[in-house]
């Protein structure tokens, strides 16, 4: 367990949004590295940023981003709590994620905030790290007898197991609605063909004239039929894709059980082959382009940038690489659990919900759903000019991220003290 001072710290690059201003350091800040077994054995790590003497802990996790450089956590440090960054399993790759699996990520995390002795802990989910925690508190409030047993791909998890303290509250920063709520808005329903990004049907392409749209900066306007048609069809796009997924499954699966009652070479490869697929045309949003509809503060584009063509074609996106089982647990907004439709009412302890109004990934309804899904009497929601990072929009603009720390900080007040 290795620790370094905040006098001696160098500004940490980090992800966009979430890298540290050395000046925003507070004096005496130390870094402690936690080994961690989960349930199932997994070894992932914590990282805990304190002062020392802390009674209160805030926890900051997602659920395929290493956040150690979080942008919240000088200014939560400096405020008198300490901040432990859990690290998930699945850093950077999305490839094997299953949220049921990343959930006991999350309860070793909080066993250790506890063996620490903290007296408070705080669930701080940003984007998709929201997601994960209201799932997690959905669990950890359930008779262990009660808790999901199977991922949706049908694989065995450990949850029934796992001890998952309760968190005493939540701090949620640009919360999306889930990873599989999200890409259901924002996936491509124009492709005709998973295994071919270039077979489209024209009449639901997003970037066609046709269809009303127009490279920036000329106006782009989609009309309410093509708008109803193109929703439609991207449910149906993301149920063709679970059906692809359940099917890979069931190869593999019957191809196991062939191979158990009779062994042969070909059933045993088929049996052990875990399927890769890509999934092509995510970044299709079309509030991004229209800027009418779902109007808010934000400037024209995806969060993944102002060339559509580009991202929506690249190599980096949304559920670009998945195995059939990531698909269904973490990136399908039909067959995941960790969605605010579905975990929101579990959300019963205080709730702070920070919203960033020119975000382009999190519109206003979606925010005004994710809100009004939180069972709690005692939840506060505020609006903070920025985008989904929490940096300015414009030149001149207070940074988001510096208003956000501070309403948490304040908040955590009357919650965490």
């Amino acid at each position: 367990m290795g620790e370094q001072s905040g006098a001696e710290r160098r500004p940490t690059a980090g992800l966009r949004g979430a890298s540290w201003d050395a000046a925003k350091i507070p004096v005496g800040m130390k870094t402690s590295v936690y080994p961690l077994t989960t349930v199932d054995g997994a070894q992932v790590l914590g990282y805990m940023h304190a002062r020392g003497g802390e009674k209160a802990a805030v926890m900051i996790m997602h659920p395929r981003e290493l956040l150690v450089s979080h942008y919240a956590v000088p200014g939560l440090v400096g405020a008198g709590y300490a901040c432990w960054v859990q690290g998930p399993r699945t850093v950077g790759n999305d490839l094997r994620l299953e949220h049921e699996i990343a959930l006991l990520d999350v309860a070793a995390g909080m066993v250790q905030l506890k063996a620490l002795g903290f007296q408070r802990i705080v669930l701080l989910g940003n984007s998709g790290g929201a997601g994960l925690f209201a799932f997690y508190n959905q669990q950890s409030l359930l008779d262990p007898h009660r808790r999901i047993a199977v991922t949706p791909a049908g694989r065995s998890c450990k949850l029934p197991d796992a001890t998952m303290p309760v968190a005493d509250g939540f701090i949620f920063i640009a919360p999306h609605p889930g990873q599989g709520r999200l890409l259901l808005n924002c996936i491509d329903p124009s492709v005709t063909d998973e295994n071919d990004p270039f077979a489209v049907d024209p009449a639901l392409d997003p970037l066609a004239s046709a269809n009303g749209y127009a490279p920036h900066p000329a106006i782009t306007r989609y009309a309410p039929p093509f708008i109803d048609s193109y929703r439609a069809a991207q449910r149906a796009r993301v149920e063709r894709i679970d059906r692809i997924a359940k099917a890979l499954i069931a190869d593999r699966m019957a191809a196991r059980g062939r191979n158990k009652a009779s062994p042969n070479a070909g059933d045993a490869l088929r049996g052990a082959m875990n399927p890769i697929f890509q999934v092509w045309r995510t970044d299709a949003d079309l509030r991004c382009f229209d800027l009418t509809l779902d109007p808010s503060d934000r400037r024209w584009g995806t969060v993944w940038g102002a060339d559509p063509i580009a991202s929506n074609m690249g190599a980096v996106g949304f559920a670009r690489v998945c195995t059939p089982e990531s698909w269904l647990s973490t990136w399908s907004g039909i067959s995941s659990n960790a969605s605010f439709d579905r975990c929101g009412s579990s959300l019963e302890q205080p709730v702070l919900m920070l919203y960033y109004s020119g975000d382009n990934t999190v519109f206003p309804s979606d925010a005004a759903a994710i809100y009004a899904s939180i069972k709690s009497s005692m939840k506060t929601r505020v609006d903070i000019r920025g985008n989904h990072h929490g940096q300015a929009l414009k030149p001149g603009d207070p940074l988001g991220q510096d208003i956000a720390v501070s309403r948490a900080a304040e908040w955590l007040k009357s919650v965490a003290d």
